[in-house]
């Protein structure tokens, strides 16, 4: 396993919030819902994403807009547009006043909206949830990125559209899936675009000693490694696979491995049955103990308030 599919075997939607929109300009939504992760892609019309910082960027057909939460922000035909409606935390709706518009707007099968043949129309899948997505993968993307159309093929944004408006057996199982396959199809295209400004480890998977490395550290993070084994087996010194790894990724390769498996532990312990002691087994620490005083050290606390912190903001 490569770095960037340790990453993208992360993703796990949960009864992910998919929506077909549909809207005549002017029109205007505030979203303020506090997922952790939102794709958004126009199947008709154009469209703006205004953050609350930093610059307005323009959706296009095909487009797909991955946003990262918790910060509000805001869709619309154009940036200075006053919003209608307000996407609040819970899958609410309801206009700026605070009158509800869930049961107003509703169109049918997952689509809200004012008309069915309206001029804009947006697709957009949420995850809902905090440990849906892991947070290794979240540190790693900007607030906002856009795919433009052209850059990438793919025949999964017109399969999302097709079973959003299915209502059959085991249907949020498929959307789940299908919404885990698209922010993986669209991350993979994006992280190989030069604007990307992919992070260092991302890069160092060109190179043929240090790219094999990352991968035998991912792969295997429970073994104990040392800089001597690891150079062993990517047939180089010690010394020069010290040097060559910080170059490239800039640190070393132990202080990678420990981020790693420090990384693993944070998603592992959100699994509601996982033990200290057993996540401690599975990424390469001999004891919950050894474990409790890495993660408290690297992160700032234990892994028991790590768990209590993020059942809270599952909660939230």
């Amino acid at each position: 396993m490569d770095a960037l599919a340790g990453l993208l075997n992360g993703p796990r939607a949960r009864g992910a919030f998919l929506l077909r929109s549909v809207f005549d300009p002017p029109w205007s939504v505030r979203i303020q819902d506090r997922a952790a992760l939102t794709l958004v892609s126009m199947l008709r019309g154009d469209a703006w994403v205004v953050p609350d910082t930093g610059a307005p960027v323009r959706l296009r057909p095909g487009d797909v807009a991955v946003i990262r939460g918790p910060d509000p922000y805001t869709i619309a035909d154009e940036p200075g547009t006053p919003p209608q409606a307000v996407i609040h935390p819970g899958e609410r709706s309801a206009t700026p006043a605070g009158e509800e518009l869930c049961a107003v707007m509703d169109l049918g099968v997952r689509t809200w909206g004012e008309r069915l043949d309206g001029s804009a129309v947006l697709l957009s899948g949420t995850y809902q949830f905090h440990g849906e997505v892991s947070q290794r993968l979240l540190r790693v993307l900007p607030a906002l990125l856009v795919l433009p159309h052209e850059a990438w093929s793919s025949p999964l944004v017109p399969l999302l559209a097709d079973e959003m408006a299915k209502d059959d057996a085991g249907q949020e199982v498929v959307l789940d899936r299908l919404l885990d396959l698209l922010l993986i199809a669209v991350l993979r295209a994006w992280f190989s675009r030069p604007e990307a400004a992919a992070p260092a480890w991302y890069r160092a998977h060109g190179d043929p000693v240090v790219g094999l490395a990352l991968r035998l550290l991912h792969d295997h993070p429970a073994h104990p490694w040392t800089v001597a084994t690891l150079a062993a087996r990517t047939g180089v010194s010690r010394a020069a696979l010290a040097r060559r790894f910080t170059e490239i990724v800039g640190e070393s390769p132990m202080a990678y491995l420990t981020g790693w498996r420090l990384a693993l532990a944070a998603d592992l312990l959100r699994e509601p049955d996982a033990t200290i002691s057993a996540v401690a087994r599975r990424v390469g620490y001999g004891s919950p103990f050894a474990l409790s005083a890495a993660f408290k050290r690297v992160r700032g606390v234990s892994p028991a308030e790590h768990r209590i912190n993020a059942e809270g903001l599952a909660a939230v």
